[in-house]
């Protein structure tokens, strides 16, 4: 890797490593309890490194939000060529939705974690950033099917419903892991994109 490559890996690590430090700190002590400061000092860099990044602490909590959306959407560009869209799809969101989080591998979330992950997704304060970041995420993943379809990510309406399902299937993860009886990510994953690319048919 050459210079460049590795000074944009270095700053990209510095971005997760930022987002994952206001998660945390969010989780343990509450939206209202942390600050800039405190989340460049979790992540052991500069306050200013920190506004190199993010403009607010909400956008670096929902940072992993919108990278969730961006790493299923490569994830989906890697995909064979030929191979059925609800499988691409399928296959993309397995890969691409856990984003290093503590709970993969079959295992269900820990509780405590847990509690703080529903007290941040509920976070009034935070609504905005999440709505900005899914509409930007969904803009990404129309963009790879109408590429995979040969369809305008602007002009078509296909492109966009299928994005707009996506979206709407990994909300549909997010809120039932967060249940009160959670299952594991990838449990969650496989039935709901299983039921899309199966067609939605009736519960039998």
């Amino acid at each position: 890797m050459d210079a460049k490559g590795l000074r944009e890996r270095k700053k990209q690590e510095t971005r997760i490593a930022l987002s994952w430090a206001a998660i945390r700190l969010t989780v343990e002590r509450g939206y209202a309890n942390i600050r800039i400061e405190d989340i460049a000092a979790e992540a052991g860099v500069s306050t200013r490194t920190f506004s190199n990044y993010f403009g607010t602490k909400g956008e670096a909590i929902v940072a992993r939000h919108h990278d969730r959306a961006r790493a299923i959407a490569e994830a989906l560009r890697e995909r064979p060529a030929g191979e059925p869209i609800w499988e691409a799809i399928t296959a993309a969101a397995l890969a691409g939705f856990a984003l290093g989080e503590p709970v993969t591998e079959g295992r269900a979330p820990d509780q405590s974690w847990l509690a703080g992950i529903r007290l941040m997704v509920a976070e009034p304060a935070l609504q905005g950033e999440f709505h900005k970041a899914g509409a930007a995420g969904e803009a990404e993943i129309a963009r790879v099917v109408a590429d995979r379809t040969g369809t305008d990510a602007e002009a078509d309406v296909y492109p966009k419903l299928v994005a707009g399902v996506v979206a709407a299937a990994l909300n549909v993860v997010t809120q039932q892991w967060l249940g009160t009886e959670p299952r594991p990510m990838e449990d969650l994953l496989q039935d709901v994109f299983g039921r899309l690319a199966a067609g939605l048919p009736e519960p039998r």
